[in-house]
């Protein structure tokens, strides 16, 4: 067995990312709407999503997994300021 130091470090950012958005996801929900509150949610969504995506994506070697993965991470990214721009 091998030890990835680079896969560590993604994951603890991954877990450190979530706790982040369950603390504010705590004080958000005392004072926003439903509809802050769902947009919200999606928004941590996507940032976790982003995040896996992204450390997948520092190891990927196989050319057409890189290109679903690129792919897959402009969409986030799309979704993401569109989202932000209505917001």
């Amino acid at each position: 067995m091998t030890w990835d130091g680079d896969a560590l470090a993604g994951q603890m950012e991954e877990i450190s990312e979530r706790q982040q958005a369950i603390a504010d996801a705590r004080v958000f929900n005392n004072t926003s709407t439903l509809e802050e509150r769902m947009r919200s949610s999606k928004f941590q969504s996507l940032r976790v999503s982003r995040s896996r995506i992204t450390t997948q994506l520092k190891t990927a070697t196989n050319p057409a997994h890189r290109t679903v993965l690129e792919r897959a991470l402009k969409s986030i990214n799309d979704q993401m300021a569109e989202d932000e721009a209505r917001g």
